[in-house]
């Protein structure tokens, strides 16, 4: 996916290095929307009224943040309403092979692993897990050595069993392969995925998962938290999303491109995921 404007960012975290860690205070942010190829664990500390962008998702933030981001996600903050002139921003960059794959398979693994699948949306966590975990993020500089990592570790699993995360970007958005923790619900998401542009129905994909459809409704929301039509449309909106963005194209080819039937139709599930509508989404977004 290429979309103007979006920088590709390249890091001054050494290949012998596990990870890298920055410390900055500032009187606004002037770093453009970019994106690079390792994980990002930004703490975001009096900067109340800034706007993010992670993905396809835009918010104003409050004063204090904490965001955890994988590899190539488009991602930045940009002053917008913040009036204060004294923003602490902490950044913890990682090489996205510092898990070997075979490691994160072991059982002890699997929430650090959930959580740097995650990061592929890119994560906000809540208010209360962010206050709880600031001042050890923040002592991190004062370790070294095999101390520094396996506090880096520590912390990631902290915040991977914390409640009231939320995945930021819409899936479909980045189009990369989905990956849940079971064969049925990928096989499901990719075939949404490979025809979210048509009309499918419920019975329709309750046959890709071989199961009745009352059945996979209730498999579905239990594994996901979301219901058939509440997935696929995240899907349409994220694949509209990318499109507002990348392409020149008008709402009304992208919305039926996008699968959905009618502009009316598109605009009122695109602003309920978004909170805006499609037209606005395209010029904050390109406005940075």
């Amino acid at each position: 996916m290429s979309i103007p404007n979006v920088m590709r960012e390249t890091t001054s975290l050494n290949s012998g290095d596990c990870f890298a860690m920055f410390s900055r205070v500032k009187e606004k942010f002037d770093f453009p929307l970019h994106y690079h190829n390792e994980y990002e664990l930004n703490l975001i500390i009096n900067a109340k009224g800034a706007k993010r962008i992670v993905g396809d998702t835009i918010e104003i933030i409050d004063d204090i943040e904490l965001v955890f981001i994988g590899p190539n996600v488009y991602h930045g903050w940009f002053t917008h309403q913040c009036t204060t002139r004294a923003i602490n921003e902490v950044t913890i960059q990682f090489h996205k092979d510092l898990f070997d794959e075979k490691f994160l398979q072991r059982n002890q693994l699997f929430f650090i692993k959930n959580l740097l699948e995650n990061a592929q949306r890119g994560i906000v966590f809540s208010y209360e897990t962010t206050r709880d975990i600031t001042t050890r993020i923040l002592n991190l500089n004062n370790k070294d050595g095999f101390n520094s990592v396996l506090e880096l570790i520590s912390i990631l699993h902290t915040l991977s069993l914390s409640k009231n995360m939320r995945i930021l970007s819409d899936l479909g958005f980045s189009g990369e392969s989905f990956q849940f923790a079971s064969r049925r619900v990928d096989k499901v998401f990719e075939f949404m995925k490979s025809n979210y542009d048509k009309q499918l129905t419920l019975a329709e994909v309750a046959q890709v998962a071989n199961m009745p459809e009352a059945s996979f409704c209730r498999f579905l929301k239990k594994r996901t938290g979301k219901s058939f039509i509440e997935s696929l449309n995240e899907i349409r909106v994220g694949n509209a999303s990318r499109m507002l963005i990348s392409t020149t194209h008008s709402i009304a080819e992208i919305a039926y491109q996008s699968g959905f039937n009618n502009i009316s139709n598109f605009n009122r599930i695109f602003k309920r995921n978004k909170l805006c509508v499609p037209k606005e989404f395209r010029r904050e977004y390109t406005a940075g």
